[in-house]
């Protein structure tokens, strides 16, 4: 059997639908592993990467489920998702590749004001207090805030360093994560429009 026929396409769909199992599965991992040691003490952060874990897990399960079933409903779900998924991850890539630093600003200040939680977990982590401005009289967790001469940077400051690194690495990821959901849709196309050899020749696909 060369290359490109059933049994060929059949085994790269699986492999890859393997690898988004476990980066469901590392995703879930990393956010448990958070929440255990207490390195981020925000529900909703937690929640959001299990979220997504959990979506990809089932998500892949149903790819790998269709492939080695051959199944046209399940591949065709698969495709569906797998096609939303796309457009979805790519704009939100290229939103990020594109943020200037006043955007960037603006977004981390909109982040830093949801959540009570996040604010300390960012302020104990990068040791600074506060976004922008901060004030003596107000508690921090930061370890600088327990010196005597209490003077901390602002977090706005420090996360403003990294956040153009940060958001350059997700938003190549992302793109490089997109373009594999390019591939598995299309050899779950190709995939489904294949004739298992094995099969009763007279059988629809």
């Amino acid at each position: 059997m060369v290359c490109g026929g059933f049994i060929c396409t059949k085994n790269a769909l699986c492999a890859l639908n393997i690898l988004f199992i476990l980066v469901s599965l590392l995703l879930v991992g990393v956010a448990a592993w958070g929440k255990w040691f207490d390195l981020v003490s925000s529900i909703q952060v937690v929640a959001g990467v299990i979220g997504v874990g959990v979506v990809l897990f089932l998500v892949a399960l149903m790819g790998l489920c269709g492939a080695l079933k051959h199944h046209q409903v399940l591949l065709f779900f698969y495709m569906m998702v797998l096609s939303a998924a796309f457009v979805l991850q790519f704009s939100i890539s290229c939103a990020c590749l594109s943020l200037n630093a006043d955007q960037q600003n603006h977004l981390l200040e909109m982040g830093w004001n949801r959540s009570e939680s996040t604010q300390s977990d960012v302020e104990k982590t990068l040791d600074c207090c506060g976004f922008s401005s901060f004030n003596a009289n107000d508690s921090c967790p930061a370890r600088c805030f327990s010196e005597p001469a209490r003077t901390c940077d602002t977090c706005s400051d420090t996360i403003q360093s990294y956040a153009g690194e940060v958001l350059r690495f997700v938003g190549g990821l992302g793109l490089f994560f997109s373009f594999s959901e390019v591939l598995g849709v299309w050899l779950t196309h190709r995939f489904r429009n294949l004739k298992d050899p094995r099969s009763n020749p007279g059988a629809f696909l």
